[in-house]
C-alpha cells in the first residue's frame, strides 16, 4: 500500500471525530443569572432543579443502552432512542419533512411560514430559534466565552472553536482528491484544488469578463491588466 493511501485510511477514521470542548476552553465569569454551579463540570445552571437534571448526566441515571450517553430525563432519553431506530413521528404539513422532536417541528414550520419570534434589541434582525438570536447577541457584546486551549485565540460559538482546533491545531486530512493523492482539511480546499482537475473557471474579474480556474490566476490578472488588489465573484 503506498504512503498516501496509508494516510487517507488514518485519516478517514479521524475524520468524524469532533474536537471535544473541554472545560478549560470556556471562560469563566461571575454570571449572576446562572449561579448553580455543577462541581463536575463546572457548568453554571439558572435554577436548583435545572442543576438536579443537569447531574443526571454525571450518575448516569438515564443512560442510552445503544451508545452509552447520558441524559437529563425519561423525555430526552427516549427523544434521543429514536436517532439510533430512525423514528420521526413529527412530519411537516408543508413539506413532509420528519423530525424526532416536538420541538424541532415547530422551530422548521417558520421556515414555511417566514415567522421569526426572536428579536435583537439592538437592531432590526430576528430569529427563527432563541439559540440563533443567543449567538447573534455575542456581536454587539463582543462575548467570545470559547477559548482555544492550545493558543490564545476565543471565539463566539463552541462550532467555531471546534473548526479552528481541527483546522489550525490537527494534521488530520480527510478529504481525499479522487483524480490525484493530495490530501485536504477541508472539503472547501478540496473543491478548490479539483477544479485544476476538472478545468472549472470559477473565480472571474470584476472588472472585465475573464475567468480563471485558481484564485492566484486571477490575483496575477488583476494586478497585470487592472493594476487593482483582489475583488472576485465566484460562480
Amino acid at each position: 500500500m503506498e504512503l498516501w493511501e496509508l494516510n487517507a485510511a488514518s485519516n478517514s477514521a479521524e475524520k468524524c471525530q469532533p474536537f471535544e470542548i473541554k472545560t478549560e476552553d470556556i471562560i469563566e465569569r461571575d454570571d449572576k443569572s446562572r449561579p448553580y454551579l455543577c462541581t463536575v463540570c463546572d457548568k453554571r445552571l439558572s435554577s436548583q432543579s435545572s442543576l438536579r437534571c443537569h447531574m443526571n448526566i454525571h450518575t448516569g441515571k438515564y443512560k442510552c443502552t445503544e451508545c452509552g450517553k447520558c441524559c437529563q430525563n425519561s423525555h430526552h432519553l427516549a427523544t434521543h432512542r429514536r436517532s439510533h431506530f430512525g423514528e420521526k413521528p413529527f412530519e411537516c404539513s408543508v413539506c413532509s419533512k420528519r423530525f424526532t422532536q416536538a420541538g424541532s417541528l415547530v422551530r422548521h414550520s417558520r421556515i414555511h411560514s417566514g415567522q421569526k419570534p426572536y428579536k435583537c434589541h439592538m437592531c432590526d434582525k430576528a430569529f427563527i430559534d432563541s439559540r440563533d438570536l443567543n449567538r447573534h447577541m455575542r456581536v454587539h457584546t463582543g462575548d467570545k466565552p470559547y477559548k482555544c486551549s492550545l493558543c490564545y485565540k476565543s471565539f463566539s460559538q463552541s462550532s467555531i472553536l471546534q473548526s479552528h482546533k481541527r483546522h489550525v491545531h490537527s494534521n488530520i486530512r480527510p478529504h481525499h482528491c479522487p483524480y490525484c493523492e493530495k490530501l485536504f482539511k477541508t472539503s472547501i480546499d478540496l473543491k478548490r484544488h479539483v477544479h485544476i482537475h476538472t478545468g472549472a473557471k470559477l473565480y472571474s474579474c470584476s472588472h472585465c469578463s475573464e475567468h480563471f480556474t485558481q484564485i492566484i490566476q486571477l490575483k496575477r490578472h488583476m494586478l497585470e491588466s487592472h493594476s487593482k488588489g483582489i475583488d472576485c465573484v465566484l460562480h
